[in-house]
C-alpha cells in the first residue's frame, strides 16, 4: 500500500515477499509475491509444484510414502495423498495441472533401519514420482537421496526452488 506522506520513492523500504512456513506434514499454496519455506527434510520429501501462467505455487512436506500403509487423517503426511491434495488446492486457486511442473528434494537415508528393501527416503521419492506421473506433472528438477538434510525455499514469482544443505552451497532448481 502506498502512503502519501511526502517521502520519496528512494526513501521507501523495499517490499519483502510474504514468507509462508510449511511445517512437517503440511501443505501450503500461494500466489503473488511469496516465499514458501520448509526445513528439516531428512528422509522426508519436499514437493514443489508451480503453474507459471497462473502464478500459483504449492509446497508439501511429506513424511511417509503412502496413506494406504497407515491409518491417517492428515493427507499432507503422505507422499501420495499429500501431492493429490496439493494439486487440488492449486486448481482451486486457478492453476491448471496441464501447465504444472514439479521439483522435488529430500528423501535422504539419514537413519536407515530397513533390513529388507528400501528405506523411507527412497520410498518417499518413488511414491512422489509415481503420484506426479499419475497427474502427468513433469519433474523438472530434483535434489534427492544422499545422507544429509535439506531446507527449501520456493519463490512464487519465478518457481525457483532453492535447496540448502549443510557442507554445500545452495542450489537452485
Amino acid at each position: 500500500m502506498k502512503v502519501y506522506d511526502g517521502t520519496t520513492a528512494e526513501s521507501e523500504p523495499a517490499t519483502q515477499p510474504e514468507r509462508v512456513k510449511v511445517g512437517i506434514a503440511e501443505s501450503k499454496v500461494a500466489d503473488g509475491d511469496a516465499l514458501l519455506t520448509t526445513s528439516g527434510l531428512g528422509s522426508c520429501l519436499g514437493v514443489a509444484v508451480y503453474d507459471r501462467s497462473a502464478a500459483v505455487a504449492g509446497l508439501v512436506h511429506v513424511m511417509l510414502p503412502s496413506i494406504d500403509e497407515m491409518e491417517g487423517d492428515n493427507d499432507a503426511k503422505f507422499a501420495d495423498s499429500g501431492i493429490r491434495a496439493l494439486v487440488a488446492d492449486m486448481e482451486r486457486r486457478g492453476a491448471d495441472r496441464e501447465r504444472m511442473e514439479a521439483k522435488i528434494a529430500g528423501g535422504s537415508d539419514m537413519l536407515d533401519f530397513s533390513e529388507n528393501g528400501s528405506g523411507i527416503g527412497v520410498r518417499n521419492v518413488e511414491t512422489g514420482r509415481r503420484t506426479l506421473a499419475e497427474f502427468d506433472i513433469p519433474i523438472v528438477g530434483e535434489d534427492v537421496g544422499g545422507d544429509h538434510g535439506r531446507s527449501l525455499r520456493l519463490e512464487t514469482t519465478s518457481g525457483d526452488l532453492i535447496v540448502k544443505s549443510a557442507n554445500r552451497d545452495p542450489i537452485t532448481l
